[in-house]
């Protein structure tokens, strides 16, 4: 029988970027809040010394166990789904800070477009222009309205960054300068340019100079060293939850971490929650914490896998179109091109995760789609995240794949080659879902996340057209040889593409088609809230961790009005711009 624990303001399922924003403002407002993190416990000196690319690369010390549990996977719903067992395509996070300590640090702003998207695009093209297989829809909040969140998240990190020409309005400058240019930035900026594009400096969260922080944390300068992506920075030189929000929730004393606590439950009784049922992973023992507000915000596909074995929502159901948990699954449609210089050397080797630079001429609604069969587009950028030894070996096309030959060519070309990437948005589809495995289960007996996953025509004329775009700019920047990769077949789960999964658990104005309103609040349970990137009801053509920091601080600001103010829904249900009684 679980032993009840002593009641809290509010409980956490999980400890990084979201659960460390929540806990730090509302402990800061007076309230009690329990952080429950599966993983261990930690802190800056964890990361010391730690540039192993074989350890934390390859073998992903830092990502989930994936023997105990994981997503069965498939293409479409004729086929049989089965486990992923190795990381590949995503990288799930683990222990405290979660994917927020292994990020590169790139962090975007979404662009007006992308909070009303069918909106403005039934008003510029009509409403044939939107495929029926697309539930595409309005997020139930504008850019200008989420824009003072957004601004609150890059002072709390400190982010290095120039404006975006094609971004949204800013109501303030990035707190730091941006990033170094270096040779290749400044060449991919100067064709950009020639081109006609409008190329600006990546927004960084590896600092530019040392920086203390609104809640007073200090946050280092960034040494260049190029382990950002799948490490924890040693310098602290990286905004991550651990150098910033959850030693700020630590110091007010009202917030209590409980590691190696893993949350199977949500618990709920006369249309409310009342708490979470958890096991301690070390002993095994059943624990209830009773809490007046419950906050899931844990990873994307973890957040939708405990609403559905808590029974908790309406699951979607792909025939009908009907129900909200694990609705509008997305994930990010990618392409590259790698030029090959035979007489330009690059110091490759050196970077940084957001060192780059970015041109938006071919993403969101900032180019004419009229005469063309897809919506959106992605941001085409050049980065220089450091080349490690192992894994990095940039041939030409032909080379062979092993052998004398692409050895020679793989010396040849790893400071000779530079690739452009293109990072392209994913928009929904009907047949793209979350749901419960009735197969496989993990260590405790429950069901496995499904996903049903596969690229839509959508996808593949999108990262058709705006994909050729990466061989020109490296034809301007004087390549002689240019690989251009932009055509995609079926979706496949092994090969890493990137960790931006998003949707499931979706905001929107309209209880019939989202799960949550605009402070991430559950709307058939006014004390759950379930924030992240789960709640995109679209994915844009940026990084998602400037958004989800975004709506953590609203949805933080929400729990304190719910609080204050003695419970209730705080949106209006909408629907089609009209009230709804409910």
């Amino acid at each position: 029988m679980a032993t009840e624990l002593e009641r809290v303001d509010i409980v956490t399922v999980g400890v990084g970027w979201t659960a460390g924003i929540i806990a730090a403002e509302l402990t800061k407002a007076g309230y009690t809040v329990k952080g429950l993190e599966r993983g261990e416990e930690k802190t800056l000196d964890d990361y010391f010394h730690q540039k192993d690319e074989l350890r934390y690369a390859l073998r992903y010390e830092m990502m989930q166990d994936l023997s105990k549990e994981t997503v069965t996977f498939r293409n479409n719903a004729d086929m049989t789904a089965l486990p992923m067992r190795r990381h590949g395509s995503f990288l799930l996070g683990t222990d405290l800070g979660g994917s927020g300590v292994h990020w590169n640090g790139q962090t975007y702003r979404f662009l007006p477009y992308d909070f009303e998207i069918r909106s403005l695009t039934e008003e510029r093209y009509g409403e044939d222009k939107i495929p029926d297989y697309m539930p595409l829809q309005d997020w139930g909040i504008t850019y200008e309205e989420l824009e003072p969140y957004y601004d609150q998240f890059e002072k709390t990190c400190g982010i290095a960054g120039e404006e975006n020409p094609l971004g949204g309005f800013r109501s303030d400058e990035y707190p730091l300068p941006p990033m170094v240019e270096t040779k290749m930035i400044r060449m991919f900026k100067e064709a950009a340019t020639n081109l006609g594009y409008d190329p600006f400096q990546m927004p960084s969260a590896n600092l530019t100079d040392s920086y203390e922080n609104p809640d007073g944390q200090r946050i280092n300068e960034c040494q260049y060293c190029a382990f950002c992506e799948r490490f924890g920075c040693d310098y602290g030189a990286k905004s991550d939850p651990i150098v910033t929000v959850i030693p700020t929730a630590k110091e007010t004393g009202n917030f209590e971490i409980r590691q190696n606590s893993n949350v199977t439950r949500i618990l709920t009784e006369n249309g409310e929650a009342t708490g979470v049922l958890f096991v301690d992973t070390k002993t095994g023992e059943e624990f209830i914490q009773p809490a007046d507000v419950v906050a899931v915000t844990s990873y994307v596909l973890n957040n939708t896998r405990l609403l559905l074995t808590s029974e908790v929502g309406r699951p979607y159901d792909p025939e009908t179109g009907e129900g909200v948990i694990g609705k509008n699954y997305c994930y990010q449609v990618m392409g590259s091109a790698t030029g090959f210089f035979e007489n330009e050397k690059f110091n490759t080797f050196m970077g940084a995760g957001a060192l780059g630079a970015a041109f938006d001429n071919f993403n969101g609604d900032n180019f004419d789609h009229s005469d063309l069969d897809f919506l959106h587009g992605g941001e085409i950028a050049i980065t220089q995240t450091g080349r490690r030894p192992i894994n990095n070996n940039p041939t030409p096309e032909g080379t062979p794949r092993w052998g004398s030959e692409f050895k020679s060519e793989s010396l040849k070309y790893f400071n000779r080659s530079l690739s452009l990437r293109l990072q392209g948005s994913s928009l929904p589809s009907r047949n793209n879902y979350l749901d419960l495995d009735p197969v496989y289960t993990d260590q405790y007996g429950d069901p496995l996340l499904r996903m049903t996953y596969n690229f839509t025509d959508q996808d593949r004329n999108m990262a058709e057209h705006c994909g050729a775009v990466l061989g020109d700019v490296l034809e301007e920047m004087g390549a002689d040889q240019v690989d251009v990769s932009n055509e995609l077949s079926d979706y496949d789960i092994v090969p890493y593409q990137t960790t931006h999964n998003t949707g499931g658990v979706i905001m929107g104005a309209d209880p019939e088609t989202s799960a949550v309103n605009s402070y991430n609040q559950m709307w058939d349970y006014d004390n759950l809230f379930v924030t992240g990137a789960s709640a995109f009801a679209h994915n844009s053509g940026y990084n998602p961790t400037g958004t989800v920091g975004a709506l953590a601080y609203r949805c933080a600001e929400g729990i304190q009005q719910f609080l204050d103010n003695g419970g209730g829904q705080l949106v209006e249900a909408k629907k089609n711009g009209r009230k709804i009684n409910m």
